[in-house]
Protein backbone atom coordinates (compact mmCIF):
# COMPACT_ATOMS: atom_id res chain seq x y z
CA UNK A 1 0.00 0.00 0.00
CA UNK A 2 1.91 3.12 -1.43
CA UNK A 3 -1.15 5.42 -0.58
CA UNK A 4 0.66 7.62 2.40
CA UNK A 5 3.00 8.51 -0.28
CA UNK A 6 0.55 9.22 -2.54
CA UNK A 7 -1.02 11.47 -0.15
CA UNK A 8 1.78 13.82 0.72
CA UNK A 9 5.09 12.58 -0.23
CA UNK A 10 7.33 9.89 1.55
CA UNK A 11 6.03 9.24 5.35
CA UNK A 12 9.06 8.67 7.21
CA UNK A 13 8.97 5.12 8.23
CA UNK A 14 11.09 2.75 11.00
CA UNK A 15 12.41 0.18 10.41
CA UNK A 16 11.63 -2.55 12.75
CA UNK A 17 14.06 -5.73 13.13
CA UNK A 18 13.35 -9.16 14.19
CA UNK A 19 16.09 -10.83 16.31
CA UNK A 20 15.89 -14.77 16.77
CA UNK A 21 18.93 -16.43 19.21
CA UNK A 22 19.92 -19.72 19.85
CA UNK A 23 22.74 -21.06 21.72
CA UNK A 24 25.58 -23.65 21.35
CA UNK A 25 27.36 -25.74 24.06
CA UNK A 26 26.35 -23.83 26.79
CA UNK A 27 28.59 -24.12 30.10
CA UNK A 28 26.42 -26.39 32.58
CA UNK A 29 25.92 -25.21 35.54
CA UNK A 30 23.61 -27.17 37.15
CA UNK A 31 25.06 -30.40 39.33
CA UNK A 32 21.96 -32.50 38.94
CA UNK A 33 20.35 -31.39 35.18
CA UNK A 34 21.13 -29.26 32.43
CA UNK A 35 21.08 -25.40 32.80
CA UNK A 36 18.03 -23.80 32.31
CA UNK A 37 18.89 -21.08 30.27
CA UNK A 38 17.36 -17.24 29.12
CA UNK A 39 18.66 -15.14 27.20
CA UNK A 40 18.39 -11.23 28.16
CA UNK A 41 18.91 -8.26 25.88
CA UNK A 42 20.47 -5.10 26.73
CA UNK A 43 21.03 -1.82 24.97
CA UNK A 44 23.01 0.90 25.90
CA UNK A 45 21.82 4.33 25.92
CA UNK A 46 24.04 7.49 26.86
CA UNK A 47 26.37 4.94 28.28
CA UNK A 48 24.36 2.94 30.18
CA UNK A 49 22.97 -0.44 29.81
CA UNK A 50 19.28 -1.20 30.51
CA UNK A 51 17.40 -4.65 30.24
CA UNK A 52 14.72 -4.40 26.65
CA UNK A 53 13.51 -7.64 26.94
CA UNK A 54 14.46 -10.89 27.81
CA UNK A 55 13.42 -14.77 25.95
CA UNK A 56 11.26 -17.73 27.23
CA UNK A 57 13.78 -20.34 29.64
CA UNK A 58 14.27 -23.18 27.99
CA UNK A 59 14.30 -26.45 30.54
CA UNK A 60 17.51 -28.99 31.07
CA UNK A 61 18.92 -27.66 27.87
CA UNK A 62 22.32 -26.50 26.33
CA UNK A 63 21.36 -26.22 22.98
CA UNK A 64 18.61 -23.79 23.04
CA UNK A 65 16.68 -22.30 20.35
CA UNK A 66 14.20 -19.77 21.87
CA UNK A 67 11.09 -18.77 19.99
CA UNK A 68 11.11 -15.41 21.59
CA UNK A 69 11.74 -12.67 18.98
CA UNK A 70 12.74 -9.85 19.87
CA UNK A 71 11.70 -6.71 18.01
CA UNK A 72 13.96 -3.38 17.56
CA UNK A 73 13.73 0.08 15.89
CA UNK A 74 16.43 -0.07 13.21
CA UNK A 75 18.47 3.68 12.46
CA UNK A 76 21.10 3.62 9.73
CA UNK A 77 22.07 6.82 10.94
CA UNK A 78 22.95 5.59 14.72
CA UNK A 79 25.09 3.02 16.25
CA UNK A 80 22.80 1.00 18.35
CA UNK A 81 25.02 -0.87 20.82
CA UNK A 82 23.34 -4.76 21.98
CA UNK A 83 24.52 -6.81 24.69
CA UNK A 84 23.29 -10.23 24.80
CA UNK A 85 23.72 -12.11 28.88
CA UNK A 86 22.26 -16.06 28.83
CA UNK A 87 21.72 -17.17 32.32
CA UNK A 88 20.83 -20.08 33.51
CA UNK A 89 17.28 -19.80 35.39
CA UNK A 90 16.15 -21.44 38.60
CA UNK A 91 12.81 -21.35 39.56
CA UNK A 92 9.90 -18.92 38.07
CA UNK A 93 10.66 -15.60 39.65
CA UNK A 94 14.44 -14.31 39.48
CA UNK A 95 16.85 -13.83 37.02
CA UNK A 96 19.95 -15.59 38.34
CA UNK A 97 22.75 -12.36 39.70
CA UNK A 98 24.87 -14.69 40.55
CA UNK A 99 27.75 -15.42 38.67
CA UNK A 100 27.72 -19.32 38.79
CA UNK A 101 24.42 -18.30 36.68
CA UNK A 102 25.76 -16.02 34.33
CA UNK A 103 26.82 -18.46 31.26
CA UNK A 104 28.09 -16.18 29.23
CA UNK A 105 27.56 -12.58 26.97
CA UNK A 106 28.57 -10.60 23.61
CA UNK A 107 28.50 -7.29 22.91
CA UNK A 108 28.06 -6.02 18.98
CA UNK A 109 25.98 -3.14 17.25
CA UNK A 110 22.82 -3.45 15.51
CA UNK A 111 24.27 -2.41 12.29
CA UNK A 112 26.74 -5.39 12.32
CA UNK A 113 24.00 -7.74 12.85
CA UNK A 114 21.78 -6.62 9.94
CA UNK A 115 24.95 -6.53 7.54
CA UNK A 116 25.49 -10.17 7.97
CA UNK A 117 21.87 -11.22 8.52
CA UNK A 118 23.13 -14.01 10.75
CA UNK A 119 25.74 -13.43 13.10
CA UNK A 120 27.47 -16.27 14.84
CA UNK A 121 30.08 -15.12 18.65
CA UNK A 122 31.69 -16.91 20.96
CA UNK A 123 30.33 -16.00 24.87
CA UNK A 124 32.59 -14.38 27.26
CA UNK A 125 32.48 -14.74 31.00
CA UNK A 126 34.08 -11.78 33.01
CA UNK A 127 37.18 -10.31 32.10
CA UNK A 128 36.81 -11.75 28.70
CA UNK A 129 37.09 -14.93 29.40
CA UNK A 130 35.77 -17.69 26.63
CA UNK A 131 32.78 -19.37 28.24
CA UNK A 132 33.60 -22.63 27.16
CA UNK A 133 33.10 -23.47 23.36
CA UNK A 134 29.79 -21.28 24.03
CA UNK A 135 28.21 -19.71 21.10
CA UNK A 136 25.34 -17.42 20.49
CA UNK A 137 23.93 -17.46 17.29
CA UNK A 138 21.31 -14.32 16.02
CA UNK A 139 19.54 -13.88 12.79
CA UNK A 140 18.07 -10.73 11.81
CA UNK A 141 14.38 -10.28 9.54
CA UNK A 142 13.19 -7.20 8.86
CA UNK A 143 9.37 -6.81 9.57
CA UNK A 144 8.60 -3.02 8.89
CA UNK A 145 5.61 -1.74 7.78
CA UNK A 146 6.47 -1.42 4.34
CA UNK A 147 8.15 -4.93 4.28
CA UNK A 148 6.33 -7.95 2.91
CA UNK A 149 4.56 -9.58 5.68
CA UNK A 150 1.66 -12.73 5.62
CA UNK A 151 -0.86 -12.90 8.42
CA UNK A 152 -1.52 -16.91 8.92
CA UNK A 153 -5.14 -18.12 10.52
CA UNK A 154 -4.18 -22.24 11.79
CA UNK A 155 -6.72 -24.62 13.25
CA UNK A 156 -6.78 -28.39 13.79
CA UNK A 157 -9.29 -31.15 13.99
CA UNK A 158 -9.61 -34.45 15.27
CA UNK A 159 -5.80 -34.49 16.92
CA UNK A 160 -4.16 -37.51 18.66
CA UNK A 161 -5.15 -37.78 22.03
CA UNK A 162 -1.73 -38.44 24.26
CA UNK A 163 -2.77 -37.59 27.83
CA UNK A 164 -4.31 -40.17 29.84
CA UNK A 165 -7.27 -38.46 32.19
CA UNK A 166 -7.48 -34.93 29.49
CA UNK A 167 -7.02 -34.28 26.32
CA UNK A 168 -4.13 -33.00 24.54
CA UNK A 169 -2.40 -29.61 24.67
CA UNK A 170 -1.86 -29.11 21.65
CA UNK A 171 0.60 -26.26 19.99
CA UNK A 172 2.15 -25.81 16.27
CA UNK A 173 5.68 -25.24 15.09
CA UNK A 174 6.63 -23.90 11.75
CA UNK A 175 9.92 -24.47 10.49
CA UNK A 176 12.21 -22.99 7.72
CA UNK A 177 13.98 -25.39 5.71
CA UNK A 178 17.07 -22.97 4.57
CA UNK A 179 19.15 -23.90 1.36
CA UNK A 180 22.19 -25.88 3.21
CA UNK A 181 19.53 -28.10 4.54
CA UNK A 182 19.09 -26.53 8.55
CA UNK A 183 16.07 -25.52 9.86
CA UNK A 184 15.29 -22.10 11.51
CA UNK A 185 11.96 -21.80 13.22
CA UNK A 186 9.65 -19.37 12.31
CA UNK A 187 6.56 -19.43 14.54
CA UNK A 188 5.87 -21.67 17.96
CA UNK A 189 2.09 -21.05 18.82
CA UNK A 190 0.76 -20.33 22.13
CA UNK A 191 -0.78 -23.61 23.86
CA UNK A 192 -4.40 -24.80 24.12
CA UNK A 193 -5.35 -26.35 27.00
CA UNK A 194 -7.60 -29.71 26.94
CA UNK A 195 -8.29 -29.46 22.85
CA UNK A 196 -8.25 -31.49 20.00
CA UNK A 197 -9.46 -29.25 17.81
CA UNK A 198 -7.82 -26.41 18.80
CA UNK A 199 -7.96 -22.50 17.07
CA UNK A 200 -4.45 -20.94 17.71
CA UNK A 201 -4.15 -17.06 17.41
CA UNK A 202 -3.64 -15.26 13.86
CA UNK A 203 0.50 -14.72 13.29
CA UNK A 204 1.79 -12.31 11.14
CA UNK A 205 5.37 -13.18 9.84
CA UNK A 206 7.56 -11.38 7.44
CA UNK A 207 7.93 -13.08 4.05
CA UNK A 208 11.39 -12.98 4.57
CA UNK A 209 11.05 -14.84 7.54
CA UNK A 210 8.90 -17.53 6.31
CA UNK A 211 9.98 -18.85 3.13
CA UNK A 212 13.43 -16.33 2.65
CA UNK A 213 10.49 -15.26 -0.14
CA UNK A 214 11.00 -18.91 -2.02
CA UNK A 215 7.39 -19.52 -2.56
CA UNK A 216 8.39 -23.43 -3.20
CA UNK A 217 10.40 -23.87 -0.18
CA UNK A 218 9.51 -26.28 2.41
CA UNK A 219 8.21 -25.60 5.38
CA UNK A 220 8.26 -28.70 8.12
CA UNK A 221 5.18 -28.33 10.56
CA UNK A 222 4.97 -29.66 13.81
CA UNK A 223 2.03 -30.59 16.12
CA UNK A 224 3.02 -31.26 19.73
CA UNK A 225 1.15 -31.71 23.24
CA UNK A 226 2.84 -29.59 25.46
CA UNK A 227 4.61 -30.71 29.10
CA UNK A 228 5.05 -28.19 31.98
CA UNK A 229 8.42 -30.15 32.40
CA UNK A 230 9.80 -29.44 28.65
CA UNK A 231 9.34 -32.99 27.81
CA UNK A 232 6.58 -32.39 24.92
CA UNK A 233 4.50 -35.27 22.80
CA UNK A 234 4.90 -35.27 19.68
CA UNK A 235 1.50 -35.92 17.97
CA UNK A 236 2.26 -35.62 14.23
CA UNK A 237 4.20 -33.62 11.78
CA UNK A 238 3.62 -31.95 7.62
CA UNK A 239 5.34 -30.15 5.31
CA UNK A 240 3.80 -26.75 3.23
CA UNK A 241 4.87 -24.21 1.26
CA UNK A 242 3.98 -21.09 1.32
CA UNK A 243 2.61 -21.18 -2.60
CA UNK A 244 0.25 -24.35 -1.29
CA UNK A 245 -0.82 -21.77 1.32
CA UNK A 246 -1.78 -19.27 -1.34
CA UNK A 247 -4.46 -21.93 -2.81
CA UNK A 248 -6.58 -19.96 0.02
CA UNK A 249 -9.38 -18.33 -0.84
CA UNK A 250 -13.01 -17.87 -2.62
CA UNK A 251 -14.32 -19.39 0.97
CA UNK A 252 -12.09 -22.41 0.39
CA UNK A 253 -9.28 -23.68 3.73
CA UNK A 254 -6.27 -25.80 2.85
CA UNK A 255 -5.82 -28.90 4.53
CA UNK A 256 -2.82 -31.03 5.46
CA UNK A 257 -3.19 -34.34 7.16
CA UNK A 258 -1.00 -34.29 10.43
CA UNK A 259 1.37 -37.55 9.89
CA UNK A 260 2.91 -39.53 12.98
CA UNK A 261 5.68 -41.06 10.82
CA UNK A 262 5.98 -44.39 13.71
CA UNK A 263 1.99 -44.83 13.16
CA UNK A 264 2.42 -45.08 9.87
CA UNK A 265 5.20 -47.71 9.69
CA UNK A 266 3.06 -49.52 12.41
CA UNK A 267 -0.52 -48.99 11.24
CA UNK A 268 -2.37 -50.78 8.73
CA UNK A 269 -5.15 -48.21 8.00
CA UNK A 270 -3.63 -45.03 9.70
CA UNK A 271 -4.64 -42.73 8.17
CA UNK A 272 -3.62 -39.61 10.19
CA UNK A 273 -3.32 -38.09 13.42
CA UNK A 274 -5.39 -35.01 12.94
CA UNK A 275 -5.64 -32.48 10.88
CA UNK A 276 -4.27 -28.77 10.32
CA UNK A 277 -6.15 -26.15 8.35
CA UNK A 278 -5.14 -22.90 7.32
CA UNK A 279 -8.59 -21.09 7.62
CA UNK A 280 -7.39 -17.45 6.16
CA UNK A 281 -4.22 -15.87 4.87
CA UNK A 282 -3.63 -11.90 4.40
CA UNK A 283 -0.89 -10.65 2.02
CA UNK A 284 1.02 -7.62 1.25
CA UNK A 285 4.68 -6.94 0.02
CA UNK A 286 7.15 -4.07 -1.30
CA UNK A 287 10.92 -2.78 -0.34
CA UNK A 288 12.90 -1.33 1.71
CA UNK A 289 16.32 0.27 3.01
CA UNK A 290 17.16 -3.36 4.91
CA UNK A 291 15.79 -5.72 1.97
CA UNK A 292 18.42 -4.23 -0.33
CA UNK A 293 21.21 -4.41 3.02
CA UNK A 294 20.25 -7.69 3.95
CA UNK A 295 20.74 -8.91 0.30
CA UNK A 296 23.74 -8.22 0.40
CA UNK A 297 23.94 -5.17 -0.53
CA UNK A 298 27.93 -3.36 0.16
CA UNK A 299 28.18 0.42 1.06
CA UNK A 300 31.53 1.91 -0.08
CA UNK A 301 32.55 4.99 1.54
CA UNK A 302 35.26 7.57 0.13
CA UNK A 303 35.83 10.43 2.03
CA UNK A 304 37.31 13.58 0.33
CA UNK A 305 39.43 16.41 2.24
CA UNK A 306 39.97 20.19 1.36
CA UNK A 307 43.91 20.87 1.70
CA UNK A 308 43.66 24.44 0.37
CA UNK A 309 45.42 27.34 2.26
CA UNK A 310 42.58 28.94 3.69
CA UNK A 311 42.84 26.37 6.37
CA UNK A 312 45.80 27.63 7.41
CA UNK A 313 49.35 26.27 7.95
CA UNK A 314 48.93 22.56 9.29
CA UNK A 315 52.00 23.60 11.54
CA UNK A 316 50.05 26.36 13.87
CA UNK A 317 47.65 25.63 16.11
CA UNK A 318 45.27 27.96 14.82
CA UNK A 319 44.97 26.31 11.59
CA UNK A 320 41.77 23.53 10.66
CA UNK A 321 44.18 20.89 9.69
CA UNK A 322 46.27 21.36 13.36
CA UNK A 323 47.55 18.06 14.76
CA UNK A 324 46.71 18.00 18.59
CA UNK A 325 47.82 15.07 19.99
CA UNK A 326 45.01 15.47 22.42
CA UNK A 327 41.93 16.60 20.64
CA UNK A 328 41.36 15.66 17.10
CA UNK A 329 40.59 18.63 14.85
CA UNK A 330 36.85 19.11 13.26
CA UNK A 331 37.74 17.34 9.86
CA UNK A 332 39.04 13.90 11.88
CA UNK A 333 36.03 14.33 13.99
CA UNK A 334 33.46 14.18 11.14
CA UNK A 335 35.25 11.89 9.52
CA UNK A 336 35.22 9.48 12.02
CA UNK A 337 31.59 10.67 13.15
CA UNK A 338 30.56 9.15 10.11
CA UNK A 339 32.98 6.35 9.14
CA UNK A 340 32.27 4.50 12.00
CA UNK A 341 28.66 4.01 11.22
CA UNK A 342 29.39 3.59 7.41
CA UNK A 343 31.92 0.74 8.58
CA UNK A 344 29.39 -1.47 9.49
CA UNK A 345 27.89 -1.97 6.06
CA UNK A 346 30.92 -2.43 4.24
CA UNK A 347 32.45 -6.15 4.13
CA UNK A 348 36.00 -5.53 3.78
CA UNK A 349 36.26 -1.97 5.65
CA UNK A 350 38.74 -0.44 2.89
CA UNK A 351 37.86 2.97 2.65
CA UNK A 352 39.09 5.13 -0.32
CA UNK A 353 40.27 8.35 1.08
CA UNK A 354 41.23 11.34 -1.23
CA UNK A 355 42.22 15.17 -1.13
CA UNK A 356 41.83 18.24 -3.11
CA UNK A 357 43.35 21.91 -3.47
CA UNK A 358 47.11 20.85 -2.50
CA UNK A 359 50.26 20.89 -4.59
CA UNK A 360 51.33 16.96 -4.18
CA UNK A 361 55.00 15.25 -4.51
CA UNK A 362 57.03 14.23 -6.44
CA UNK A 363 56.15 17.58 -8.74
CA UNK A 364 54.13 19.84 -6.42
CA UNK A 365 51.32 20.18 -9.15
CA UNK A 366 48.42 21.44 -7.83
CA UNK A 367 46.10 18.10 -7.53
CA UNK A 368 41.71 18.40 -6.98
CA UNK A 369 42.33 14.01 -6.60
CA UNK A 370 44.98 12.36 -5.04
CA UNK A 371 44.98 9.56 -3.06
CA UNK A 372 45.91 11.00 0.58
CA UNK A 373 48.00 7.43 0.69
CA UNK A 374 49.99 8.58 -2.60
CA UNK A 375 49.47 5.03 -4.06
CA UNK A 376 47.35 5.81 -7.40
CA UNK A 377 46.81 2.32 -8.25
CA UNK A 378 44.95 2.04 -4.64
CA UNK A 379 43.74 4.70 -2.88
CA UNK A 380 41.89 2.06 -0.23
CA UNK A 381 42.91 2.47 3.70
CA UNK A 382 42.19 -0.27 6.10
CA UNK A 383 38.89 0.78 8.18
CA UNK A 384 38.79 4.13 9.59
CA UNK A 385 41.71 4.22 11.55
CA UNK A 386 43.85 3.99 8.38
CA UNK A 387 42.17 7.08 6.83
CA UNK A 388 42.69 8.62 10.37
CA UNK A 389 46.73 7.63 9.59
CA UNK A 390 47.28 8.48 6.14
CA UNK A 391 45.48 11.40 6.49
CA UNK A 392 47.82 12.51 9.63
CA UNK A 393 51.14 11.30 7.29
CA UNK A 394 50.24 13.11 4.28
CA UNK A 395 49.96 16.40 5.64
CA UNK A 396 53.51 17.40 6.06
CA UNK A 397 54.31 15.94 2.36
CA UNK A 398 52.33 18.24 0.82
CA UNK A 399 51.32 22.07 0.70
CA UNK A 400 48.33 23.81 1.08
CA UNK A 401 46.82 25.26 -2.08
CA UNK A 402 43.61 26.21 -3.85
CA UNK A 403 41.25 26.74 -5.35
CA UNK A 404 38.23 24.98 -4.01
CA UNK A 405 37.18 22.69 -6.59
CA UNK A 406 35.40 19.59 -5.71
CA UNK A 407 33.47 18.67 -8.52
CA UNK A 408 36.45 16.15 -10.26
CA UNK A 409 36.21 14.06 -7.14
CA UNK A 410 32.36 13.89 -7.49
CA UNK A 411 32.66 13.09 -10.99
CA UNK A 412 35.08 10.37 -10.35
CA UNK A 413 32.75 8.80 -7.97
CA UNK A 414 29.97 8.95 -9.99
CA UNK A 415 32.28 7.15 -12.76
CA UNK A 416 33.37 4.60 -10.40
CA UNK A 417 29.77 3.74 -9.49
CA UNK A 418 28.61 3.64 -13.06
CA UNK A 419 31.05 1.34 -13.95
CA UNK A 420 29.77 -0.71 -11.82
CA UNK A 421 26.04 -0.19 -12.70
CA UNK A 422 26.63 -2.23 -15.85
CA UNK A 423 26.05 -5.14 -12.90
CA UNK A 424 22.71 -4.01 -12.93
CA UNK A 425 22.33 -5.06 -9.53
CA UNK A 426 21.91 -3.97 -5.81
CA UNK A 427 24.97 -5.00 -4.80
CA UNK A 428 27.18 -1.71 -4.12
CA UNK A 429 26.00 1.63 -3.02
CA UNK A 430 28.97 4.55 -2.68
CA UNK A 431 28.73 7.62 -0.19
CA UNK A 432 31.04 10.30 -0.30
CA UNK A 433 31.85 12.53 2.19
CA UNK A 434 33.47 15.51 1.09
CA UNK A 435 34.55 18.17 4.25
CA UNK A 436 35.79 21.67 3.18
CA UNK A 437 36.52 24.88 5.44
CA UNK A 438 35.29 26.81 2.25
CA UNK A 439 32.99 28.12 -0.14
CA UNK A 440 33.25 25.87 -3.48
CA UNK A 441 34.93 27.96 -6.01
CA UNK A 442 33.85 25.90 -9.43
CA UNK A 443 30.22 26.16 -8.35
CA UNK A 444 28.84 25.39 -11.67
CA UNK A 445 30.53 22.62 -11.99
CA UNK A 446 29.96 21.10 -9.26
CA UNK A 447 25.92 21.51 -10.06
CA UNK A 448 26.84 19.72 -13.23
CA UNK A 449 28.49 17.01 -11.55
CA UNK A 450 25.92 16.46 -8.67
CA UNK A 451 22.99 16.27 -11.46
CA UNK A 452 25.05 13.39 -13.35
CA UNK A 453 26.41 12.01 -10.20
CA UNK A 454 22.15 11.72 -9.15
CA UNK A 455 21.47 9.10 -11.76
CA UNK A 456 24.05 6.73 -9.91
CA UNK A 457 24.16 4.57 -6.79
CA UNK A 458 25.98 7.60 -4.57
CA UNK A 459 25.33 9.52 -1.51
CA UNK A 460 26.92 12.88 -1.08
CA UNK A 461 27.61 14.43 2.04
CA UNK A 462 29.63 17.67 2.50
CA UNK A 463 30.40 19.12 6.03
CA UNK A 464 31.70 22.17 6.76
CA UNK A 465 34.61 22.87 8.52
CA UNK A 466 35.17 26.26 10.13
CA UNK A 467 33.84 29.34 10.43
CA UNK A 468 32.94 30.35 6.37
CA UNK A 469 29.97 32.04 5.40
CA UNK A 470 28.42 28.77 4.12
CA UNK A 471 25.24 30.50 2.82
CA UNK A 472 25.80 29.28 -0.87
CA UNK A 473 26.76 25.67 -0.14
CA UNK A 474 22.97 25.62 0.91
CA UNK A 475 21.84 25.50 -2.73
CA UNK A 476 23.67 22.27 -3.13
CA UNK A 477 21.32 20.29 -0.80
CA UNK A 478 18.11 20.20 -2.39
CA UNK A 479 15.46 20.71 0.37
CA UNK A 480 15.17 24.13 -0.44
CA UNK A 481 14.06 23.57 -3.68
CA UNK A 482 15.35 21.68 -6.79
CA UNK A 483 19.12 21.63 -7.62
CA UNK A 484 19.49 22.18 -11.29
CA UNK A 485 22.81 22.29 -13.57
CA UNK A 486 23.61 25.69 -15.21
CA UNK A 487 21.96 24.46 -18.31
CA UNK A 488 18.70 24.27 -15.98
CA UNK A 489 18.38 20.24 -15.29
CA UNK A 490 17.33 19.13 -12.45
CA UNK A 491 18.72 16.43 -10.24
CA UNK A 492 17.08 13.05 -10.63
CA UNK A 493 16.52 12.22 -6.99
CA UNK A 494 18.22 14.48 -3.87
CA UNK A 495 21.53 12.94 -2.76
CA UNK A 496 22.83 15.74 -1.51
CA UNK A 497 23.11 16.52 2.56
CA UNK A 498 25.07 19.82 4.20
CA UNK A 499 25.53 20.80 6.99
CA UNK A 500 28.12 23.30 8.85
CA UNK A 501 30.51 21.05 11.62
CA UNK A 502 29.84 24.36 13.78
CA UNK A 503 26.21 23.93 14.60
CA UNK A 504 27.04 20.35 16.07
CA UNK A 505 30.53 21.86 18.11
CA UNK A 506 29.03 21.32 21.69
CA UNK A 507 27.07 17.69 20.60
CA UNK A 508 28.11 14.78 20.18
CA UNK A 509 29.80 13.15 17.13
CA UNK A 510 26.74 10.81 16.82
CA UNK A 511 24.30 13.69 16.53
CA UNK A 512 26.40 14.63 13.49
CA UNK A 513 26.64 11.40 12.22
CA UNK A 514 22.96 11.31 12.48
CA UNK A 515 21.79 14.45 11.37
CA UNK A 516 23.89 13.92 7.71
CA UNK A 517 23.11 10.09 7.15
CA UNK A 518 19.19 9.84 8.25
CA UNK A 519 18.79 10.53 4.19
CA UNK A 520 20.82 7.57 3.50
CA UNK A 521 18.25 5.22 3.45
CA UNK A 522 15.54 6.48 1.44
CA UNK A 523 18.09 7.80 -1.28
CA UNK A 524 19.30 4.26 -1.25
CA UNK A 525 15.88 2.82 -2.01
CA UNK A 526 14.85 5.37 -4.40
CA UNK A 527 17.83 5.04 -6.68
CA UNK A 528 16.79 1.05 -6.46
CA UNK A 529 13.27 1.76 -7.20
CA UNK A 530 13.93 4.52 -9.97
CA UNK A 531 16.40 1.54 -11.79
CA UNK A 532 13.41 -1.06 -10.70
CA UNK A 533 16.24 -3.29 -9.64
CA UNK A 534 14.90 -5.51 -6.32
CA UNK A 535 17.01 -6.35 -3.46
CA UNK A 536 19.87 -9.65 -4.69
CA UNK A 537 18.62 -12.55 -3.39
CA UNK A 538 17.50 -14.12 -0.73
CA UNK A 539 14.19 -12.12 -2.31
CA UNK A 540 14.14 -13.82 -5.75
CA UNK A 541 14.79 -11.26 -8.80
CA UNK A 542 11.70 -8.95 -10.10
CA UNK A 543 11.46 -11.10 -13.34
CA UNK A 544 11.50 -14.89 -11.50
CA UNK A 545 7.67 -16.07 -12.84
CA UNK A 546 7.31 -17.79 -8.78
CA UNK A 547 8.59 -14.01 -7.91
CA UNK A 548 6.18 -12.74 -4.84
CA UNK A 549 7.41 -9.15 -6.52
CA UNK A 550 5.29 -9.79 -9.04
CA UNK A 551 1.71 -9.32 -6.98
CA UNK A 552 0.71 -6.57 -9.16
CA UNK A 553 0.10 -3.63 -7.34
CA UNK A 554 2.48 -4.66 -4.71
CA UNK A 555 6.10 -5.04 -6.23
CA UNK A 556 7.20 -1.86 -5.97
CA UNK A 557 9.92 -0.47 -3.70
CA UNK A 558 8.03 2.40 -1.62
CA UNK A 559 10.26 5.06 -0.21
CA UNK A 560 9.67 4.40 3.38
CA UNK A 561 5.95 4.22 3.22
CA UNK A 562 4.20 2.41 5.88
CA UNK A 563 1.68 -0.67 5.36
Amino acid sequence: DTSGAALGGPVACVSKVELRVACKALLDRDTLNKSDPCVILMVQNQGQWTELDRTEVIKSNLHPVFAKVFTLDYYFEEAQKLRFEVYDIHGTHSIGTRDDDFLGGVECTLGQIVAQKKMVKPLFLKYAKYAGKSAITVHAEEISGNNGYVELFFCAKKLDDKDLFSKSDPFLEIYRINDDGTEQLVHRTEVIKNNLNPVWEPFKVSLISLCSCDEDRKLKCLVWDSDSRGKHDFIGEFYATFREMQKIGGGSKVTWDCINPKYKLKKKNYKNSGVVILSDLKLHRVYSFLDYIMGGCQIHFTVAIDFTASNGDPRNSCSLHYINPYQPNEYLKALIAVGEICQDYDSDKRFSALGFGARIPPNYEVSHDFAINFNPEDDECEEIQGVVEAYQNCLPKIQLYGPTNVSPIISRIAKLSAGEETIKDASRYHILLILTDGVVTDMADTREAIVRASYQPLSIIIVGVGNADFTDMQILDGDDGVLRSPKGEPVLRDIVQFVPFRDFKTASPAALAKCVLAEVPNQVVEYYSHKAICPMPPVPSCDSPTSLANTPTESLPAVGTTA
